[in-house]
């Protein structure tokens, strides 16, 4: 029998947690996904593996025995993973960087030049994540390094380095009411309806939202987008307004589209990721200076 393994690791978020609600916010699925999720392991061992109640998802006898051979099963695969990676990393002299918007900003490509100046022959190859996939490949080991927006999902199980951070911005339609002032309060935008990421993102999508900078406010989301296409679009036809960094006001300029700094929220920071297994990886290592040594020198 063949079982996926992210049925593995979502049964373990859920047996470590005890409930639904809490594992599908670690593992940024939504509830009822999360739920299907598991039953369809269950109707795949013939086993049930929880028992359910009001107070909570309690193990079985055969669930126990799960939670207890699994994470050995995911360790071994991951670690299989990592070594079928490595070799072909070596092989092709191409190290794979994850990134999501505009990775780390006008510091991406001298990180890059660097790092081909501290490797002959080695090259990066970037690769771009949508707003669903904020670890940009990383967390599923699909790319060996990653410049990401923090914080991001998952990011308790890597390693990361701050690398700069700048502040949120807002992105309006330019027929927006408030478009005409220079600075605005973030109070003022409480009530306005807010392009976000997919619900399954989590923190990250809170983060974009704000939701813990509005007194309790509650979020109105007027569009849900996971490209940057397609949220400047939304954007532009006026179904909400988004928070940005402020570089974005240059990556993405579009007409029908204007910037405006905010008060009364906190900053954004970008950072550079990698997995603990890549510790003494020398190549990573590499990668991890280069970013440190050339986007704090370009740090707003």
């Amino acid at each position: 029998m063949d079982v996926d393994t992210r049925l593995l690791r979502y049964f373990l978020a859920v047996a470590e947690d005890g409930s639904v609600t809490r594992a599908a916010e670690r593992v940024y699925v939504s509830q009822p996904a999360l739920t299907k999720q598991i039953r369809q392991l269950e109707t795949q061992l013939g086993v049930r593996l929880f028992d359910r109640s009001r107070s909570g998802m309690a193990l079985t006898g055969p669930g126990r025995e799960l939670a207890r051979r699994a994470p050995k099963v995911l360790a071994a695969w991951d670690e299989a993973l990592r070594a079928t990676h490595a070799a072909d990393r070596h092989a092709s002299r191409v190290l794979r960087v994850g990134f999501v918007a505009s990775a780390a900003n006008e510091a991406t490509q001298d990180i890059v030049a660097e790092f081909a100046r501290r490797r002959p022959g080695w090259r990066v190859e970037l690769r771009q994540a949508a707003w669903s996939n904020p670890s940009a490949g990383l967390a599923a080991g699909e790319v060996d390094a990653a410049l990401l927006r923090l914080p991001f999902p998952g990011q308790d199980a890597l390693r990361v380095e701050p690398l700069f951070g700048e502040p949120r911005w807002v992105a309006l339609p330019a027929t927006h009411p408030l478009a005409g002032h220079e600075v605005i309060a973030f109070r003022d935008l409480w009530d306005e309806p807010f392009v976000a990421a997919p619900a399954k993102t989590g923190a990250w999508r809170d983060h974009w939202l704000a939701a813990d900078e509005r007194e309790g406010r509650p979020v109105r989301v007027g569009a849900v987008t996971e490209q940057p296409d397609d949220w400047l679009t939304a954007i532009a036809n006026g179904y909400g307004i988004a928070l940005a960094p402020r570089s974005a006001a240059r990556f993405y300029a579009r007409p029908g589209i204007v910037y405006r700094p905010v008060t009364g929220v906190s900053p954004t920071h970008v950072g550079v990721a990698w997995a603990p297994a890549d510790d003494h990886n020398p190549v990573v290592r590499d990668f991890v200076r280069c970013c440190l040594d050339l986007a704090r020198e370009a740090a707003p």
